[in-house]
């Protein structure tokens, strides 16, 4: 076998830094739950003094601080051996509200390797392994994954987008939340809107559990057990899908239950990934994220399920556009956009 080493070494290189990647995903993780980001975000300090002030031993920190370090997660002065976060690194690493804080997304790598044998035998089979299947970690994971997105731009900027939602919500609407998942979507809506009343469902019995102890004593608000097919109610002005559509069994039969559910004027509202129409659209970092992750948990959920569509994290706006259609709706378009979601609006 004669290899071309032009072309090996670059791969090699590839594989080195996944190696590198994979591997420092757990130290993140690790960070967080100590708040090592946290701490070092307040100023420079050595490993001693990052150690003393957040609890922990001095060799492992010092040793968790090399590794980011090398990965570019935080900043090393090799003069002063301090160590620090760039407002950046620390906008990504360390504040809680940052619309770009990252760290919820190690969170479901957890349950990925955790899920692996399960994956492996479901390759086999085909068969689908449940939402509820895989290990608890995922699902926080999810959460904090996405909310900062939410929490940055859904009331300012997503709901604006839509044709005349905003004034229903301020006078007084009624809204399903579907696939609602811990609630985050659901109670950022139910605080912005006070008049407004606003139900979230998901099939999850844990993840409605959960929403229910965080809804905050809103009194507009309740979370219930449902499937996206026969989910509660009617007359509904407004019913969003929060990155969900494209887990579910029967898309097509989601969405059309929404359009039975809805008033004659209301608005169905998707955020998917963002996503091209091709495969060759989404050779990209993100689309990359959206692949392995519709992989390990997208695919399998929906062959879970009815029907089985299987429509994975990048399906695009076309493929979305048919289903819209499939699903009752003479009118769809795109309302906005994030590198990580994109906004569909649906009407009857």
């Amino acid at each position: 076998m004669t290899l071309d080493m032009t072309k090996l070494e670059p791969l090699l290189g590839t594989v080195v830094n996944e190696l590198g990647a994979a591997s420092n995903a757990a130290l993140v993780i690790i960070g967080d739950k100590l708040g090592l980001f946290r701490a070092l975000a307040t100023g420079e300090m050595t490993s001693a003094e990052l150690a003393g002030k957040t609890g922990t031993h001095e060799r492992y920190v010092r040793e968790w601080l090399s590794s980011q370090a090398a990965t570019g997660f935080v900043t090393y002065d090799a003069v002063s051996g301090k160590f620090s976060l760039s407002p950046e690194q620390a906008a990504v690493f360390a504040l809680e509200d940052s619309p770009v804080n990252m760290t919820g997304g190690f969170y479901s790598l957890s349950a990925i390797y955790a899920d692996e044998p399960k994956l492996t035998e479901a390759f086999k089979s085909g068969k689908g392994l449940g939402w509820g299947e895989h290990c608890n970690c995922l699902f926080c994971g999810v959460e904090r994954f996405f909310r900062p997105g939410y929490q940055a731009h859904l009331v300012g900027e997503w709901l604006p987008a839509l044709d005349g939602v905003v004034a229903k919500l301020q006078r007084g609407a009624t809204v399903a939340d579907v696939g609602c998942g811990h609630g985050v979507s659901t109670v950022l809506m139910a605080k912005a809107f006070p008049k407004s009343k606003f139900i979230g469902f998901d099939f999850h019995d844990a993840s409605i559990a959960h929403a229910r102890k965080h809804a905050e004593g809103l009194s507009n608000l309740r979370f219930e057990m449902a499937r996206a097919q026969d989910f509660d109610g009617a007359d509904y002005d407004l019913v969003t899908m929060f990155d969900a559509l494209h887990d579910m069994g029967d898309p097509v039969g989601a969405v059309a239950h929404a359009r039975k559910a809805l008033k004659p004027d209301g608005t169905l509202m998707l955020i998917e990934p963002m996503a091209g129409d091709s495969l060759a659209d989404n050779l990209n970092p993100v689309g990359r994220v959206y692949y392995a992750s519709s992989t390990h948990i997208c695919v399998p959920t929906s062959l879970n399920q009815e029907v089985g569509e299987a429509l994975g994290a990048q399906a695009g706006p076309k493929r979305l556009g048919e289903v819209i259609r499939k699903g009752g709706f003479s009118q769809s378009r795109k309302v906005a956009g994030t590198p990580f979601n994109m906004i569909l609006e649906a009407r009857p």
